[in-house]
């Protein structure tokens, strides 16, 4: 449960503002669940009587997280992750706000479920979730859903989850209508008949792992036509997972001509590459797969120029009799709500990405493509805040992590930095011991 939400002075801190890009050391003022101030120099002086005053020994106070993509079984696969079980990996994680994704059972595509997921979060969370809702009626890519009723209801923008409209005509529509309300249109490019029996990169490790691979070509032929399609309606559109160079230079030219094209990357291909598969290991099986190094090392670049909009976790729970299979029967899918920013610290520690940069892809960025109030140490804002120590060693635990499965590409890996606070509309929601 959440702490009573008295007033919290979080003092002698590292300030680290993406919104406003500042970073700098001081103070932070919470009440009443609102950021009251940031500064230098606040002192315990001027608070409010009862206010909980936190030193924190020169670590990082940011925003609280975003994440932009998470796959939650509930409702309908509560034995994979639940609302409350993932707002509790959540919250270790420094994520505030969890934008869930529609692929339930039902899905998401009526405002009676977006009612329901928004109630049941309320009853039983401890962040804040905010659902995306199905683009297409059953993710079945052939009728669109009631984009207006679905928004009035509460979702921040519209995907097929993990799967992709092939049908252009479908797609043309519902960007239209998008633009018409509005909404941002969230889509996985993927081409399903270039993905074919494949299951991880096309190259030469798939053929000495004797695995059937999946071409670059499907992601960026599905790219190019989304964008053929933009340019027709002038609709917000956003990549959902970019994995490779040939998809940055497309999107890139789409951004040069001034299209409204922003894209999102999964920490998993930000951090890890095919070769990490070694022996077959499922847990490195997801969707879009793993691709090169030179891939990997291209996101970090595209996501320091801004290029790449959003680091997301692309949580997606699975449990073992869907994860200990052979390597091309089993489930793709990785946990990541808990482990996103302490991977994506990685980035940041070995250079490849400025640590305010990295905090505004999984923040700031995501709160404004989705119209959320969060991602930002403004006065008056959401006390939604976070407390990294950059530097604590440890070594992930998977039996330790707060998610009903356990299925991280990240076992036993060895981490540098970790959230040891989060607060949620002004109270603790997670604490490091």
């Amino acid at each position: 449960m959440l702490s009573d939400r008295r007033p919290i002075l979080l003092t002698n801190a590292r300030i680290v503002d993406p919104s406003r890009e500042l970073d700098f050391p001081g103070d932070l003022l919470i009440a009443e669940g609102v950021i009251r101030d940031a500064k230098r120099g606040i002192g315990a002086a001027g608070v409010p009587q009862g206010t909980e005053i936190v030193d924190c020994k020169g670590h990082i106070v940011a925003p609280g997280l975003v994440d932009m993509r998470a796959f939650i079984g509930e409702p309908g696969a509560e034995h994979r992750e639940t609302l409350a079980t993932a707002s509790q990996a959540a919250a270790a994680g420094g994520v505030t706000t969890i934008v869930c994704q529609p692929d339930t059972d039902p899905v998401i595509d009526d405002h009676a479920i977006v009612d329901f997921i928004l109630r049941r979060a309320r009853d039983t969370a401890i962040v804040r979730v905010a659902p995306m809702a199905a683009l297409t009626k059953g993710l079945k890519g052939q009728e669109m859903t009631e984009i207006g009723l679905l928004k009035a209801a509460g979702a921040v923008a519209f995907t097929d989850g993990l799967k992709s409209v092939t049908n252009a005509q479908v797609m043309r529509r519902a960007l239209s209508y998008a633009r018409d309300f509005d909404v941002l249109i969230v889509h996985h490019t993927e081409d399903p008949n270039l993905i074919g029996e494949g299951v991880m990169n096309d190259g030469e490790l798939a053929a000495r792992l004797g695995l059937h691979g999946i071409p670059k070509a499907s992601e960026t032929i599905m790219l190019e036509r989304d964008l053929r399609l933009v340019a027709l309606t002038g609709s917000r559109y956003h990549a959902a997972s970019i994995t490779c160079r040939e998809s940055l230079d497309v999107l890139k030219r789409a951004k040069d001509q001034g299209m409204p094209v922003t894209a999102s990357a999964s920490i998993n291909h930000l951090t890890l590459n095919e070769i990490d598969i070694g022996s077959y290991r499922t847990f490195f099986k997801i969707a879009p797969p793993l691709r090169t190094n030179d891939d990997r090392m291209a996101l970090a670049e595209a996501v320091s120029s801004g290029l790449i909009d959003v680091v997301m976790s692309d949580h997606n729970p699975q449990d073992v009799e869907t994860k200990r299979l052979p390597f091309a029967e089993a489930a793709p899918g990785a946990i990541g709500l808990e482990t996103m920013l302490t991977a994506g610290l990685r980035l940041v520690h070995s250079g490849e990405l400025p640590l305010i940069r990295l905090l505004g892809a999984m923040s700031t960025r995501p709160a404004e493509l989705l119209g959320l109030p969060g991602g930002t140490l403004r006065a008056g804002a959401p006390a939604d805040v976070i407390v990294i120590n950059p530097d604590i060693p440890w070594v992930l635990d998977p039996d330790e992590l707060k998610s009903k499965c356990k299925n991280t590409p990240f076992d036993e890996a060895k981490m540098t930095g970790r959230v040891i606070r989060t607060i949620v509309a002004g109270r603790t929601a997670y604490e490091y011991a």
